[in-house]
């Protein structure tokens, strides 16, 4: 159950919300140096503090009533920060709110001061001064689309000191428009889903290139994978991201290791033939070393595949439906026009469009013990981005709308599958709200329906902003980077 700490109501609101207004001030230089000098990423259950603003971070800690029954105050979380940045950290990612609350519940009750405890949870990393990769990742964006462009903002914000993951380029068929460098920087610039990028962007076009907070990103122009020299550019080893969907059996994707400067490719879309799809934080253990060629498998299949693993793994699943209310997507017309696919030639903004999903068989790829027990469909809806997965299942045993309330709570708070699934117990969400989620999917409380052994679940995904992010740490797995993560996972 949520862990259901007493908070005293202050006397005067407004006088302790400046309190820890400059509190949450005081800790932006500190999650900056910590992040530049050390290589530590600071996080408040989950969401990540690095470029956060005053606010942001308030409303961080604010969101932590939804998983333990209480708010977070800046009181607690400012002497952490305070203590992690006089410590001899090594490269880590470090849920402060997490060590925080556990200070309050359990540090404290065992009669330790805020500095024992701290170095009782993280004493292993005190002195490491090991780096996560032996040398920077060159990584390498083919195609620069949706994702591709998140992708980008991805890369860009965690570059940090510059030693991990580096965005070397994108490549890109060379458009009619003169100044069709000036268009790719501005579509990175600005989104009208996402909103604008956090930083700056200058272009240098002797140099061909823009740059982004200070990572020059090559803009390399080519019709086909297998004819491009990266060394030319620099770079070297470099881990391709196809987000084109162009090439998704290994015969096509394998094109790309024939141009001099590749070691290895993501797919972000579906994989065909024998490619291995994987699913970040579910098969994940399946990429090895030698594995020069991933699938990302879709977003869909990213968002139903932790909690239909987690509900298995505690409920069993006989069978179940797997129904999407999704974003329309690119692919279909903004007018009604001709489209080789069914109904996905009618205005996309206009209509909903009943269409088919492989995600339910997919799902069987990622996880071979519910091979053929899922079917699925899908509703294409007229809004931008966020979608919703609705798995109606047929369980083999009884449950109860609390039990599996209580049973998700507790995944997206404390397992392993916290990056993966998140929660939210408000009446009053919609989809709009979940834009820039970083999570595979939002598991809706307040929605969920049980009658004995029949279940419906309601699921919200970022299907553009939340599958980039899986993409991401399939990317972190495929360069072999492992941070420790503190406190340890359940």
């Amino acid at each position: 159950m949520a862990n259901k700490r007493k908070r005293a109501r202050p006397d005067d609101y407004f006088k302790d919300w400046k309190q820890r207004e400059a509190l949450a001030e005081g800790m932006i230089p500190l999650v900056g140096r910590l992040c530049r000098e050390k290589n530590v990423e600071c996080y408040i259950y989950g969401k990540p503090l690095v470029n956060r603003s005053v606010y942001e971070i308030m409303k961080d800690h604010r969101y932590v009533r939804q998983v333990e029954g209480n708010e977070l105050s800046e009181k607690e979380t400012f002497p952490v920060f305070n203590w992690l940045s006089q410590m001899d950290l090594g490269p880590a990612h470090i849920d402060v709110g997490r060590l925080a609350v556990g200070y309050s519940v359990q540090g404290m009750a065992e009669g330790l001061s805020l500095e024992q405890y701290l170095d009782r949870e993280l004493g292993s990393l005190v002195g490491f001064k090991g780096k996560p990769l032996d040398k920077p990742q060159d990584v390498v964006l083919y195609g620069f689309g949706r994702i591709g462009r998140l992708m980008a903002r991805i890369l860009i914000e965690q570059t940090n000191g510059g030693d991990c993951l580096r965005l070397k380029a994108i490549v890109v068929r060379k458009g009619k428009a003169a100044n069709d460098l000036e268009k790719r920087a501005s579509l990175l610039r600005r989104d009208s889903v996402h909103g604008a990028f956090d930083g700056t962007i200058r272009m240098d076009e002797e140099r061909q290139s823009f740059v982004a907070n200070g990572n020059e990103i090559k803009v390399i122009y080519a019709d086909a994978p297998d004819n491009i020299d990266y060394t030319q550019y620099g770079i070297d080893d470099a881990i391709i991201i196809d987000n084109t969907g162009v090439w998704r059996d290994e015969a096509g994707l394998t094109r790309h290791l024939n141009s001099k400067g590749v070691s290895k490719v993501i797919l972000t879309a579906p994989g065909k033939g024998s490619l291995k799809n994987v699913v970040a934080g579910i098969n994940d253990d399946i990429i090895e070393p030698t594995d020069t060629i991933i699938s990302a498998a879709s977003c869909t299949t990213n968002a139903i595949a932790p909690p239909l693993k987690a509900v298995d793994d505690q409920f069993g699943i006989v069978a179940g439906h797997v129904e999407t209310v999704h974003a329309f997507t690119n692919d279909q017309n903004l007018i009604d026009n001709y489209h080789s696919a069914s109904r996905r030639g009618r205005a996309a903004p206009l209509n909903m469009v009943l269409t088919e999903t492989g995600a339910a068989v997919a799902v069987g790829k990622v996880l071979p013990q519910l091979a053929g027990k899922l079917t699925g469909n899908a509703i294409r809806v007229p809004t931008p981005n966020v979608s919703m997965a609705i798995l109606n299942l047929t369980l083999s045993k009884e449950t109860s709308v609390e039990e599996m309330n209580e049973f998700m709570r507790h995944l997206a708070l404390h397992s392993p599958l916290r990056n993966q699934i998140d929660y939210s117990a408000s009446p009053e969400v919609v989809s709009s709200d979940f834009v820039g989620s970083r999570h595979a999917c939002i598991f809706d409380a307040k929605a969920t329906i049980v009658n004995g052994k029949q279940v419906v679940l309601y699921l919200w995904y970022d299907n553009e902003y939340g599958y980039s992010c899986q993409v991401y740490r399939i990317l972190e797995k495929m360069a072999g980077l492992n941070y420790a993560v503190y406190p340890k996972q359940a």
